[in-house]
């Protein structure tokens, strides 16, 4: 069963950057897709930026030109690289992985964006 694991949250002034890391029980090959999700007090989760085992990477429009997501196969990781945060990206942010036979969120990584 696939297990995964986010760590790297934590609190940034507007206009900072945080790097987000999800380490993944199994080898990365054994990944249909990744994605980053976030969810805000009150509101649904919603899909931040995915993966694929392929390397396409698709972005929600409120995060395009700010945030990068990307694997490091050996260390079994995916990230996320989130630039020029704004007080609107705060969230629990969740790592997601599908493999074709399961699925696995992680417990989430508060990032808060205030000054």
């Amino acid at each position: 069963q696939v297990q995964v694991e986010e760590s790297g949250g934590g609190l940034v002034q507007p206009g900072g950057s945080l790097s987000l890391s999800c380490a993944c029980s199994v080898s990365i090959f054994s990944i249909s897709s990744m994605g980053w999700h976030r969810q805000a007090p009150g509101k649904q989760r919603e899909l931040v930026a995915g993966i694929t085992r392929g390397g396409s990477t698709r972005y929600a429009d409120s995060v395009k030109g700010r945030f990068t997501v990307s694997t490091d196969n050996a260390k079994r990781t995916f990230y996320l690289q989130m630039n020029s945060l704004k007080p609107d990206d705060t969230a629990v942010y969740y790592c997601n992985v599908v493999s074709p036979i399961s699925s696995a969120w992680g417990q989430g990584t508060q990032v808060t964006v205030s000054s």
